[in-house]
């Protein structure tokens, strides 16, 4: 059975524009995300972490998967693993939120994030691009909460539902844990700075890669 991870040092708090005071509540939050890295259930709260935020917590999980895999980078497939099966488990949430409970519980969460424009516009993304979009949302910084909720209102195939979202997440979290494990803390800054670009240049490739083969097959 493999050990909790060792604690690391927490990360000293940002300075908070005065000119954005909502920053304030959200920079304390992810403090408190940060802060479960030192302690002796930091492997428990990445897993209930990484579950709420597929549904409706405003923290990503990376924050504490990646200051987990600095303290112990042997079990960076382990805290991977972790963050992955939790996520897709809280993306099922998130899904049955939309199919049963869209009035009573899914329109306030999107309200809370002032979504509702956004989620709005959903709608003919499903239309348009169908699985796919789950797949973006579920590797990129596009609010994946939005996605797991609004994929169970408009009633999306679960089976599908649920293959995009352990490949999309799973990547993510893989990926992001592989770099740390690999290059160690140097490569933090690099992650921090472009993750969200390269994630959305790796699915722009591989959806243009399936695009290819479909135009390229024969007959």
């Amino acid at each position: 059975m493999t050990n909790a991870p060792e604690p690391v040092a927490q990360a000293p708090a940002a300075t908070i524009p005065a000119s954005r005071p909502h920053w304030h509540w959200h920079r304390r939050l992810y403090d408190w995300v940060l802060s479960w890295a030192t302690t002796p259930y930091a492997a428990l709260a990445l897993f209930i972490i990484s579950f709420a935020e597929s549904s409706f917590f405003p923290i990503p999980p990376d924050v504490l998967l990646i200051a987990l895999v600095l303290g112990a980078r042997k079990q960076w497939w382990w805290l991977a693993l972790n963050c992955t099966v939790a996520s897709v488990l809280g993306a099922v949430l998130g899904y049955v939120i939309g199919m049963f409970l869209m009035e009573a519980v899914g329109q306030p969460i999107i309200k809370f994030y002032s979504a509702e424009a956004y989620y709005a516009k959903v709608e003919h993304l499903y239309q348009t691009y169908d699985y796919w979009i789950v797949l973006v949302a579920a590797f990129t910084p596009i609010p994946y909460k939005v996605f797991t909720i609004a994929s169970g209102a408009f009633s999306m195939e679960l089976g599908g539902f649920l293959a995009v979202s352990l490949f999309g997440r799973g990547a993510r979290f893989f990926l992001v844990a592989g770099l740390l494990y690999l290059f160690g803390p140097p490569i933090k800054r690099f992650i921090d700075r472009y993750f969200d670009v390269l994630a959305i240049a790796f699915v722009a490739l591989l959806i243009g890669g399936f695009v290819l083969i479909k135009y390229l097959r024969p007959g």
